[in-house]
């Protein structure tokens, strides 16, 4: 038997190490006790609370809430299930850290499985895995407390690993890592997620089989695929309970197609309606945040949330340019940008011209096809055909997410494009030009944009502009003239954005592409090499994403976290809360007038709610929503037995509010 050589496992050890520093330095507040302030996981509380409540007094689980919509399956929101033992494989891999350092850590470890299952050396692996997971895409939905969603893209990696060995020639274990990650894929239950890397896995299938049918040697792709769907069927039946009651589900939901012919529109699918779908997608320009983060300004904030923006502004303009947005892309709104690293960006390149094989041209054409159909209703033809053609791809909505796939694909070619450079060496010197154009293009781009801003995109954000320079003139009686000088401001000072960005990715392709031609003409050692180039990356991504997601502090409080106690009690009792809690009748609802019915998180938390928050609302109570509660048809309330309103008070705060009717026409039916 061979002896055990530790000295091989070391490396990854230490890497692992590291990965554990960088998780816990970046979520430093997760030490302190303090927990991350998320707007939907606060929303999450409100919806379920019911549901835990019943939970804790019974051991039992829920079916069925009342707490908001008027009802709708407690399933979709809530439920544990303990027989999965799946659940225990994801609690060991996440080491019990707290959340969100946990989904920081399973984005690096995923990764870096992938490429080493690659047969990448651990430094440039571990490289890689900080690359792909500082993507600051995956930083902003922990922010706003998307964790199902950043749980799905961790295993995403490691599928993709899964299928590489298999069809590398390692069946067996291939599947075993397919059948792994795949199960745990599908119970961080982003179904979403999993169908974007559906499109991953299938196009890189597809270009193995291509492979297959040139060589004309079928055998090895049958036997890969025979192991990989057995794998496949395998981890779908760790979660097939919760797979098929989504499904079926779905056809009750807003995913599925209305009864009334009166809402039957033209731009109605199977699935989602093309306008709900389409809502947020990347503008064309917009793409250019891959390579130059704020290229459209960063997040729907206001200019005076950066104040460095306002220094040299003109005094007639300085406290109204606060207002205005610096974002200006197509997105109603944003958190911020999808930028998966400058650096990243030129070795994909590199990659391009240099690397040779299936895999570029699958990793090439994901990464192309996820960009266009991120662009949504601003290239509809390809929408269109997914939407009307094929299968699932109109049950989700924000188009713009399915850049989660370039996010993938560009790391992993720049990446093995990295690979080749350390182990190629020689021919990437005998054939520098291939170095030159990828940083001539790279680096190329981002100087244009630099010195050539306006030809690239346009600085006006019309809708939030247009409300902005409404307000203005309304209630600060700004003239016209006055109003255009203004938004000339607030151009120059998103122009004064993208000029920033556009240089300092000139300056990190520079730098990296520096260091290789330092390290292919023998000018650098190889770890020399290396540890600079981890910096430089871990600089670049780092810096962008705290902009989104900090430790930065108010005084002795931190702005993006908050304490246990805080975190554990989203939402404060009001005085109309008591006021309609001291009615016992189980069977009552509440109606929030102050918020919409559709985005009320915090009313479910107290009462039974007509409204909530919820992705996936049942078709028929959507249509009453649209219909009718909208427009405040009272007899809609009244038939939903609506006891109570909660009204604006006239002194300021709450107020609750009986309303006489409820269920009046059920008196009269009864009495009848």
């Amino acid at each position: 038997m061979k002896e055990f050589d530790f000295k091989k496992l070391l490396p990854h050890l230490l890497v692992v190490v590291g990965f554990l520093v960088i998780t816990l330095v970046y979520f430093s507040p997760v030490l302190k006790g303090y927990k991350l302030k998320q707007g939907d996981i606060k929303n999450f509380k409100g919806m379920s609370k019911e549901i835990f409540d019943y939970r804790e007094k019974t051991g039992e689980e829920a079916l069925w809430t009342n707490s908001m919509f008027g009802g709708m399956p407690a399933y979709q929101i809530s439920f544990k299930k303990s027989g999965n033992l799946v659940y225990y494989v994801d609690k060991v891999l996440t080491l019990g850290l707290p959340s969100p350092a946990k989904f920081l850590w399973l984005y690096l470890i995923g990764f870096y499985i992938l490429l080493s299952c690659m047969k990448i050396d651990p430094l440039p692996s571990a490289i890689g895995a900080v690359a792909f997971s500082f993507s600051s895409y995956f930083f902003i939905i922990l922010e706003a407390g998307h964790n199902t969603k950043a749980h799905a893209i961790a295993y995403m990696a490691p599928v993709l690993a899964g299928f590489i060995v298999s069809y590398r020639g390692k069946h067996l274990l291939g599947a075993a890592i397919t059948a792994l990650f795949f199960a745990l894929e599908l119970k961080a239950n982003h179904l979403q997620i999993t169908y974007y890397l559906g499109m991953v896995l299938g196009i890189y299938g597809a270009f193995k089989l291509y492979e297959a049918v040139k060589s004309k040697d079928f055998q090895p792709f049958i036997k890969s695929s025979s192991y990989l769907l057995l794998a496949i069927v395998l981890a779908l039946g760790t979660n097939v309970t919760n797979i098929w009651s989504t499904y079926e589900y779905g056809e009750y939901t807003t995913r599925g197609k209305s009864e009334l012919a009166i809402l039957n529109k033209k731009n109605q699918t199977s699935g989602l309606d093309k306008d709900y779908a389409t809502a947020w997608s990347y503008g064309v320009d917009e793409t250019f945040t891959l390579l130059v983060p704020d290229f459209q300004g960063g997040e729907s904030a206001g200019i005076a949330s950066s104040p460095k923006l306002l220094e040299g502004a003109p005094a007639q303009y300085k406290q109204l340019l606060g207002y205005a947005q610096k974002y200006h892309g197509d997105q109603p709104f944003t958190s911020g940008p999808v930028y998966v690293g400058a650096i990243v960006c030129f070795l994909f390149i590199f990659g391009l011209i240099f690397v040779e094989g299936s895999l570029k041209w699958a990793m090439l054409l994901a990464t192309i096809l996820s960009i266009m159909l991120a662009w949504g209703k601003n290239f509809m033809p390809l929408t269109d055909f997914f939407l009307d053609t094929i299968p699932g791809y109109n049950k989700f909505r924000a188009v713009s997410m399915i850049l989660v796939i370039a996010e993938l694909t560009i790391p992993v070619l720049a990446f093995v494009a990295l690979d080749r450079v350390l182990k190629s060496a020689e021919d990437i010197k005998k054939n520098i030009k291939k170095l030159y154009i990828a940083i001539g293009v790279s680096a190329g781009i981002a100087l244009l944009i630099a010195i050539m801003p306006t030809t690239f995109t346009d600085f006006s954000n019309s809708t939030a502009d247009a409300m902005l320079g409404q307000q203005l003139q309304e209630q600060a009686g700004m003239p016209a003239t006055q109003l255009s000088g203004f938004f000339d401001q607030v151009e120059e000072i998103r122009i004064g954005i993208t000029i920033s960005d556009a240089w300092r990715s000139f300056l990190f392709i520079v730098l990296a592409g520096g260091l290789i031609w330092m390290f292919v003409q023998g000018k650098l050692k190889q770890n020399l090499f290396l540890g600079s180039l981890a910096i430089l990356v871990l600089f670049d991504m780092w810096s962008v994403n705290k902009r989104y997601l900090n430790n930065e502090k108010d005084g002795s409080k931190y702005i993006q976290w908050e304490t246990k106690i805080a975190n554990a009690t989203p939402y404060q009792i009001t005085q109309a809360d008591q006021q309609i809690l001291q009615d016992k009748d189980p069977h009552y609802r509440v109606w929030n007038t102050t918020t919409r019915l559709d985005q009320d998180g915090r009313t479910p938390y107290f009462h039974k709610s007509i409204g909530g928050y919820h992705g996936a609302k049942l078709k028929r109570f959507q249509e009453l929503v649209d219909l009718h509660l909208n427009k405040q048809n009272m007899k809609a309330f009244d038939m939903l037995n609506t006891k109570y309103l909660i009204v604006q008070g006239e002194q300021g705060g709450l107020r609750a509010q009986q309303n006489p009717n409820a269920l009046a026409m059920l008196g009269l039916l009864m009495k009848l």
